[in-house]
């Protein structure tokens, strides 16, 4: 089994973290504003984006406190987790960095906390993995499922046994892990990447979906979200790609979308990587200018894609809250159990009863500043 090494020391003070989310950080930026480098084109007129940066800092800062709290003095000597995610991307190493960072706060033996990304998105890698914890004694994990139809029954025998399974990043409905998910309300995240997408296209014009999976529910929600918000516009869905987890595969899907329908001016990138994905590809066809591009997470790549104006925002979770809090929540549910735990998470989840969010925000170019200040004072740059 793969043990994470110790992250660097974090010195963030709860106040701190609360006072970047209380300024809230919203601001205009402009769309695609110049050219990417080699593009050959003119820089598109500036289009504005209301960014924000605030997530859900102050509710989740509460959770852990009272969480904290309640295992103080208690013998976590047994704690054993793991967080397990779906890919080796930039977007999770600010969730490593959260979880390492959660067990070290809570006195928990960085032994005893386990961080896996299957280095080729495999989901014989993630169950390999699975079994691997399994075996050693794990007492429960964080999991961002490659297949949630295929995980239902490894997750059915571990609640059995007394693991705890905790979803995070995409929901697990339909299995013994649906009753709490922790990360960004999906379809939201979706409806607000669709409604930067109808500003920088003003209503019109044809769009590309690319992603990593067409079934993943984090996908299919995130996804009909972003058609639900360009209803009742003049923009269409031309297509909807599964790049299979790979970076390589979204670029040349894009580069081949580009030469075959010169009429699609607008892409989406669901998953983290495929926002410079579809930029390289944008770039090489010299259409930095005349193709928007809005995308999922803040890989640096991406960040750096913004701040060139080639792609025009990016719709942002917090993966370190996932990480930080996930380790506090699978903690509490060995120590105090299940039901003990619920009832300190009840008052911070969302209408459906079920969803912790770990927030939702959009970078674009004039917030990038405030966001990476954010990133420093988490120490994930």
């Amino acid at each position: 089994m793969t043990r994470a090494r110790r992250p660097r020391t974090i010195a963030v003070a709860t106040a701190v973290l609360l006072s970047l989310a209380a300024a809230g950080c919203s601001k205009s930026a402009g769309g695609s504003d110049t050219a990417g480098s080699g593009s050959g084109t003119k820089a598109a007129a500036p289009v504005t984006l209301a960014g924000s940066v605030t997530f859900n800092q102050a509710n989740l800062a509460k959770l852990d406190a009272a969480l904290k709290s309640a295992l103080a003095g208690k013998d976590l000597s047994k704690v054993d987790i793991a967080m397990v995610v779906n890919v080796a991307a930039d977007y999770w190493k600010a969730g490593q960095v959260g979880f390492l960072k959660g067990c070290s706060d809570l006195g928990i033996a960085k032994s005893k906390c386990t961080y896996f990304a299957p280095p080729n998105g495999k989901l014989t890698e993630q169950n390999s993995e699975l079994e691997t914890l399994r075996s050693q004694g794990v007492t429960g994990y964080s999991i961002s499922a490659i297949d949630p139809t295929s995980a239902a029954g490894t997750i059915h025998t571990d609640v059995q046994k007394g693991i705890s399974v905790l979803a995070i990043d995409s929901p697990l409905p339909g299995t013994d892990a649906a009753s709490l998910y922790l990360g960004t309300p999906n379809y939201t995240a979706g409806f607000q990447a669709g409604t930067a997408m109808k500003q920088v296209l003003g209503g019109k014009g044809k769009v590309a979906i690319l992603v990593g999976s067409l079934t993943a529910s984090n996908a299919t929600q995130r996804i009909a979200g972003f058609e639900a918000a360009l209803k009742g516009t003049k923009i269409t869905v031309a297509q909807k790609v599964n790049d299979n987890l790979q970076a390589s595969t979204a670029t040349s899907d894009a580069e081949t979308i580009l030469a075959n329908n010169p009429d699609v001016n607008g892409l989406y990138g669901v998953f983290s990587y495929d926002g410079p994905a579809l930029a390289q590809a944008v770039t090489s066809a010299g259409k930095t200018a005349s193709v928007h591009i809005v995308s999922d997470d803040s890989d640096a790549q991406t960040l750096k894609f913004i701040k060139s104006g080639v792609i025009s925002g990016t719709v942002v979770q917090m993966p370190y809250q996932q990480g930080y809090t996930g380790a506090y929540i699978l903690a509490a549910e060995k120590v105090l159990g299940k039901d003990k735990t619920m009832a300190l998470v009840k008052p911070y989840l969302e209408k459906d009863g079920s969803t912790l969010s770990s927030g939702v925000g959009l970078v674009t170019k004039s917030d990038l500043g405030a966001y990476q200040s954010l990133e420093s004072q988490l120490g994930i740059g």
